[in-house]
């Protein structure tokens, strides 16, 4: 049993910048990889980021890349999303995800931090 649980969203102007936290608890040393995805209104939720927890590998969404960057402090358990340059289109729910060891798969998922871009 994992919980997660996002914060750091808010209304920020384009161009600005914003770093969104997920804190893990529960379960957490059977958490293989963690990831952010988002869900604007309308459309189909979008993977936006993933890490692996012990090598750091990472992965982006090709919008976002170079502008985005995923980290973890595997010390706390949390999962962090910086995030800059942003950009109207950028404006959705972000929501924070977790993959157990033995499934390989997307197996939790936290309430979602609304992050609005205005023009």
């Amino acid at each position: 049993q994992v919980q997660l649980v996002e914060s750091g969203g808010g209304l920020v102007q384009a161009g600005g910048s914003l770093r969104l936290s997920c804190a893990a608890s529960g379960r957490t040393f059977s958490i293989s990889r963690m990831g952010w995805f988002r869900q604007a209104p309308g459309k189909e939720r979008e993977f936006v980021a993933r890490i692996m927890r012990n090598s750091r590998y990472t992965d982006y969404e090709a919008s976002v890349k170079g502008r985005f960057t995923i980290s973890i402090d595997n010390a706390k358990n949390t999962v962090y999303l910086q995030m800059n340059s942003l950009k109207p289109e950028d404006t959705a729910v972000y929501v924070c995800a977790a993959d157990i060891e033995s499934t390989g798969t997307w197996d939790y998922w936290g309430q979602g931090t609304q992050v609005t871009v205005s023009s």
